[in-house]
């Protein structure tokens, strides 16, 4: 969520504060879900990784952004987490 919120603000090359910001979240978000997969399938890793990006960025843009709302916009974020949630129950 870091990350794209810092894609966020960035407006040109010279934002050098965003842009380090956006590069500290992304080598500590791929950090990660780089000790993720040591002790759970990449697959699952990979889709829990972007379900959480996703959903949190979402929710952020609602509430700190003025993003809008809807019902059908917050049943697929429903949607995202049932198959990250099935992906975990069908690797065992």
């Amino acid at each position: 969520m870091g990350f794209t919120t810092c894609m966020r603000f960035i407006k040109s090359p010279t934002d050098i504060g965003w842009i380090a910001g956006l590069l500290v979240c992304l080598v500590a978000s791929i950090g990660s879900v780089q000790i993720a997969i040591r002790s759970i399938p990449l697959g699952t890793a990979y889709a829990v990784w972007t379900a959480i990006g996703s959903v949190g960025t979402v929710i952020l843009g609602v509430l700190c952004f003025n993003e809008p709302v809807s019902v059908l916009r917050f049943a697929f974020i429903g949607g995202i987490v049932a198959c990250v949630i099935g992906l975990k129950l069908a690797g065992g």
